[in-house]
């Protein structure tokens, strides 16, 4: 037990033979249970693991019998977790990327109930870029971003961090059955939250890489779903926190907004087609796509404002 609590680490696991005894071997002897979620893996992850719970009577091994993607297998992990009275669920990768000695500035927080979910934050420190390889830095980055407009959660700055401890009445609370199966978990995790107001808090971590783990992250991949993902994800938000449990005139703000960008495409349509037609460009049209584009901007900014507002409670 870490301070009287109860704690269980989830580590979903998918082809990790050569991470995945340093992974379980480091963790700290005040862990009580690891639950190992291997995610129909093809190489040797099982028989490792089997033989590591037999030394060790922490280890759970609980295997899909079909692959189901990380965030299955992290919502099978915190389902155990919630079944088995766990106080604190958290959740640390098979690749050996997170770092245990890191783990107690992730607990104490939540212990403390100073916040609900504390997510391990790579980027805030200045190794982070000399360590992550620069593709991943900025695409993490850009979905930094894009995340912090489609959960609400301004404050949060490495939003696809694995690395988290989610506390016992979030376990309870939040539906965990319907969590992301694939690579977008983290940012629909974070919505969830923030549909449930949820506390989320930012804890700098140590990354660790270049240790023999493989990413399966294709990029080529993730360039485009992740994007129309959360961009689904921020109107699930809207219509869930601001309509449908409550309202908020953000709502207008972010419609008016959207509606006027809407108008600026058959506008500059209509203004490069008068351009090339006649080598003229019509002034009333310039001018109602500088008004259209001025102002929905500032409607867009505005909601934005007061969104943060509006979350300034959930920042841990």
């Amino acid at each position: 037990m870490y301070r009287n609590k109860k704690i269980g680490i989830v580590v979903p696991s998918y082809n990790e033979e050569t991470q995945i005894e340093r992974t379980v071997r480091t963790m700290p002897d005040y862990v009580d249970r690891i639950i190992v979620v291997d995610d129909r893996s093809e190489d040797r992850t099982v028989e490792i693991v089997e033989h590591l719970a037999k030394t060790d009577s922490r280890i759970l091994l609980i295997r899909h019998e079909k692959n189901g993607g990380v965030g299955k297998a992290i919502g099978t992990g915190y389902i155990w977790c919630r079944e088995n009275d766990i106080d604190i669920a958290v959740v640390m990768a098979g690749d050996g990327q997170m770092d245990p000695d890191d783990l107690p500035a992730l607990l104490d927080p939540v212990v403390d109930n100073h916040t609900d979910y504390t997510k391990g934050n790579r980027l805030i420190t200045g190794e982070a870029w000399k360590k992550i390889p620069r593709v991943r830095y900025l695409g993490n980055s850009a979905l930094t971003f894009l995340t912090k407009i489609a959960s609400g959660y301004w404050h949060v700055t490495d939003s696809q961090t694995g690395y988290t401890a989610l506390n016992h009445k979030a376990l309870h609370l939040l539906p965990l059955e319907d969590i992301y199966p694939r690579y977008g978990m983290p940012n629909d995790f974070l919505v969830t939250c923030n549909i449930y107001n949820m506390r989320v808090m930012d804890v700098p971590i140590n990354p660790v890489y270049d240790i023999g783990e493989k990413s399966g992250i294709r990029i080529s991949k993730v360039l485009f779903t992740l994007p129309l993902l959360l961009l689904r994800l921020f109107f699930r938000r809207m219509v869930q926190k601001y309509i449908i449990r409550d309202f908020h005139p953000l709502i207008f703000f972010y419609a008016f907004g959207g509606f006027l960008f809407l108008i600026d495409i058959p506008l500059t349509i209509r203004l490069f087609y008068y351009w090339v037609m006649t080598s003229n460009i019509p002034k009333i049209n310039a001018l109602a796509i500088l008004f259209c584009t001025f102002i929905g901007m500032q409607s867009i900014l505005f909601a934005m404002l007061f969104d943060m507002e509006a979350n300034r409670e959930l920042k841990g």
